[in-house]
């Protein structure tokens, strides 16, 4: 608007001058060299003009034409740097779309059009690394340390590829050198703190984690949790050694970071080392309310030293209070009741879990109930198998790497606190087959009374010898020799021998040629036994004999192959003539703690006819042999007179 009123203002100015010219008329003549010219005032002012505005052309034809090689370079340097611009912006693009030959292509084209650009040699080495030439990406990124704008960005370069590479050396090498030349890098400050954790040292890496802060890297709560992070660990390390200092990194770690599981449980350990017992349940406390975990709870079980297990319940039910119907809770409750043999509170805590969420550990430890309180291995069996198909429990997972225990820093990149508890990835889930958890496993099985085993009885009493005028005592005359008693009682069981078989009976020494009646396993006192077989005794004296048998029958009778005579015993009268005894339901002895000569009899035919039963029989010979065995004594008889040979 002003330039469109200074124009009319200057077009007016000229019309008056014309209009005041025109009104003074005149005559203007030129006399040069014999010419005249004589011209009205007009036309004299516009020729001029018109003069003036030749000359001002011709003027700027001429400096146009002075000027023009300049100005044909400038106008060829301009398209050069504008299609070299072009082929940069296009390799830019080329890279992040993953075109490997046209990045290469148009940093070609870049380089060759701007020489003098810092930019082509950035594209080139992005090019390279998209096409795996790690060579001479590392060429390019050195070059750019050449100069002093593009060192950063060299040495930003450098340390990428030596990661990529695996050195170590080389990578903290160049964000040292990043750090000297910027100290406000965002990527040189985070390496350098992950290496200084990474090699354990801790103060470094305080130094480190504060000047990124000052310098405003992190945000404060990212600072505060990394804090927190490197005092429990350098905390865990001086937990042994200097158990002071350490209590006071984890006091301190567990003010910055009250959710930090493994701060906590240091710090309660070691209050709890130092007598502190209510600061550390207080500290264990406030962090079981925030995140519950197996180590606050085992720090929290055992925070006094001594306590009886019963204690240790009475703890952990009011630990398992302050988070009602956490799963680590139950299992925490259950695993003391275990150990106090208290499976009724461990079935009821475990129930109440497996019925919301049942995972592996709660279904081994519903195993440990079924075998301790009932020892049914069925049952048993039964929980091992759901163990195998439960979800996993929770545990410390960084990077796919799962651990039991906390660690600051991640085994694989050596990031700090990358370890989280949650339950680890499972690589494929386990076909479905039914439900995990049954309703009628969950609750007990009640006992089962064990079954007697009816069998045919046997005569024990021993055949006599044909070739030895010796009598043969029976079992129960052996096991009641003074030093012989097993236990003041002879367990016996009889054959399971078919009710028509007759030759069952012939064999099994009753000599009436009759099955025996079945008769269920029992236990017979050793001392009315050898009553009734003794050789030698009087059947009117009943009393006295069980009453000698009775006491000798109390005294532990050693291992027939230890057995060691004795001085002051004399050697007992052999007996004349062997009696039978009278059994109303003979059994058949045991043959493992008597001494005797055992003997298979032939094999009986099976009332069925499909098979052949074997059976055993025991002979104990006074003499401690055999009849035809001259044995390592030779015919001399053992000092005891009943040792047994076998």
């Amino acid at each position: 608007m002003v330039r469109l009123i200074i124009f009319f203002a200057v077009l007016f100015a000229f019309a008056l001058g014309g209009a005041w010219l025109a009104d003074r008329p005149g005559t203007v003549m030129l006399d040069w060299q014999g010419y005249q010219i004589q011209t009205s005032l007009m036309v004299g002012l516009v020729g001029l003009l018109v003069l003036v505005i030749v000359l001002f052309i011709a003027w700027a034809i001429i400096v146009k034409l002075v000027r023009s090689p300049r100005s044909f370079a400038r106008f060829w340097g301009t398209r050069r740097r504008e299609r070299g611009y072009r082929a940069l912006t296009n390799g830019l693009i080329a890279v992040g779309s993953g075109d490997v030959s046209g990045a290469r292509k148009y940093a070609k084209d870049a380089q060759k059009l701007l020489r003098r650009e810092p930019a082509t040699k950035l594209l080139a080495a992005q090019a390279a690394q998209l096409g795996g030439d790690s060579g001479k990406a590392q060429g390019q990124f050195t070059s750019m340390l050449e100069h002093e704008s593009t060192q950063v960005l060299g040495l930003h370069g450098l340390y990428l590829e030596a990661q990529r590479a695996g050195e170590t050396e080389a990578a903290r090498h160049y964000a040292k050198e990043a750090i000297a030349l910027s100290p406000a890098l965002p990527w040189a400050g985070k390496a350098m703190l992950d290496f200084q954790a990474s090699e354990g040292d801790w103060e470094a890496a305080l130094t480190t984690l504060e000047r990124n802060a000052q310098f405003k890297l992190v945000d404060k709560k990212t600072a505060r949790r990394e804090r927190a992070v490197l005092l429990t660990a350098r905390a865990m390390e001086l937990e042994a050694s200097s158990p002071d200092r350490a209590r006071a990194l984890a006091k301190e770690a567990h003010g910055l970071a009250p959710d930090l599981v493994p701060a906590a449980a240091v710090a309660g350990r070691l209050y709890s080392r130092s007598g502190d017992f209510g600061r550390a349940a207080k500290v264990l406390e406030a962090a079981w309310k925030k995140n519950p975990h197996p180590d606050i709870a085992e720090a929290y079980i055992h925070i006094r030293p001594g306590d009886s297990i019963r204690d240790r319940l009475k703890r952990v039910n009011h630990l398992n209070q302050l988070r009602a119907n956490h799963p680590e809770g139950a299992l925490a409750l259950a695993r003391v009741a275990i150990d106090a043999n208290d499976w009724e509170a461990a079935r009821e805590a475990l129930t109440k879990l497996l019925r919301s969420a049942p995972t592996k550990r709660a279904c081994l430890m519903m195993a440990e109930v079924e075998e301790g309180q009932h020892g049914d291995h069925g049952r048993v069996r039964e929980w091992l198998s759901r163990a195998v198909r439960a979800p996993q429990d929770p545990a410390w997972v960084a990077d796919g790497v799962v651990s039991d225990t906390w660690a600051p820093i991640s085994p694989v990149t050596g990031e700090l606190d990358a370890f989280e508890w949650k339950a680890p990835p499972t690589a494929l889930a386990p076909p479905e087959d039914g439900p995990l958890i049954d309703e009628a496993l969950l609750q007990p099985r009640p006992p089962v009374a064990a079954k007697a085993v009816i069998e045919p009885a046997r005569d024990v009493t021993p055949k006599k010898p044909e070739d030895d005028k010796a009598p043969v005592g029976n079992l129960e005359e052996a096991a009641g020799t003074p030093g012989k008693s097993d236990a003041g009682a002879v367990k016996t069981a009889a054959f399971d021998v078919p009710a028509s078989s007759n030759t069952d009976g012939a064999r099994s020494g009753t000599g009436s040629g009759e099955t025996p009646a079945p008769a269920a396993k029992t236990e017979h006192p050793a001392s009315n036994e050898q009553a009734a077989a003794t050789p030698g005794k009087d059947p009117a004296e009943p009393e006295a004999d069980k009453d000698e048998k009775g006491a000798e029958a109390k005294a532990p009778a050693p291992d027939a192959a230890k057995d060691v005579p004795a001085k002051d015993a004399a050697p007992e009268k052999v007996p004349q003539k062997a009696e039978t005894a009278a059994a109303p339901k003979p059994a058949k002895p045991e043959p493992a703690s008597a001494g005797g000569r055992e003997t298979v009899a032939p094999p009986i035919p099976d009332a069925v006819g499909d098979g052949y039963r074997t059976r055993r029989s025991t002979v104990a010979y006074p003499l401690g042999r055999a009849p035809d065995d001259p044995g390592p004594r030779g015919n001399g008889a053992d000092r005891n007179g009943y040792k047994s040979y076998t």
